[in-house]
């Protein structure tokens, strides 16, 4: 939900031509809150993938505790999350300002409503770790969904022999369950990785076209959606 207010919101608003409804403090605090929420909304998804592992995974159980899984170590896990991703994205309102008229794109990206300035040493290496954050998140969740696939496949050849005894034409609990599973993987790594590319490309670009900016916001906003 702070994914989508706020970004698509200031969007709409721009789109109806309210494009100066923003001055610079709030330009930096729409840009910060949708970062922040960008961030957890993909960790805590990895996360989710990751508890359901280990409930379904001998060989992930093994390597953790069982109280890993208790209701105190979740809590504790989504708000490392929200501290992590609060810290992290502290540069983001550096780069942000209010609305420009500037005509100069080389050094300004104008967003409708607010610009940044994609510049110096230090924005690079945000980028960096940002998009190793994300790399990170889509790995372990991939990894995680996968192990769960797996796990459910064999169960389902296990108990084959039972249920052809009980024929039966409703689908099997594994077999719904495998397809939840790699919906929401491929959807969650498809609207991602799209948009990660697509925000990296647009910041290299000295003047991206309207229709551009726009389709980044809608991949954005894809998954959370």
């Amino acid at each position: 939900n702070l994914v989508l207010c706020s970004k698509g919101v200031p969007q709409t608003l721009a789109t109806f031509r309210f494009e100066a409804f923003l001055d610079e403090a709030g330009c930096k605090l729409v840009f910060y809150l949708h970062r922040v929420a960008r961030g957890v909304s993909l960790s805590t998804t990895c996360l989710l993938s990751g508890f359901q592992a280990t409930k379904l995974c001998p060989s992930i159980s093994r390597w953790m505790d069982l109280h890993i899984r208790s209701p105190k170590c979740i809590v504790l896990c989504c708000f490392l999350c929200w501290v992590l991703h609060f810290m992290v994205n502290i540069p983001t309102a550096m780069y942000v300002a209010g609305p420009t008229n500037s005509k100069n794109m080389s050094m300004v990206f104008v967003y409708r409503y607010c610009s940044s300035h994609h510049s110096g040493i230090l924005f690079s290496i945000n980028a960096v770790i940002y998009t190793f954050m994300d790399g990170m998140c889509l790995a372990l969740m991939v990894w995680t969904s996968g192990s769960m696939v797996l796990v459910l496949h064999r169960h389902k050849q296990r108990v084959q022999h039972i249920r052809s005894s009980r024929p039966s034409p409703r689908i099997s609990h594994e077999t719904r369950a495998t397809r939840t599973i790699v919906i929401l993987v491929s959807m969650f790594v498809s609207f991602h990785a799209l948009a990660t590319i697509l925000s990296y490309w647009i910041t290299q670009l000295q003047n991206p076209s309207q229709w551009l900016r726009s389709i980044v916001v809608l991949v954005a906003s894809g998954f959370p959606t």
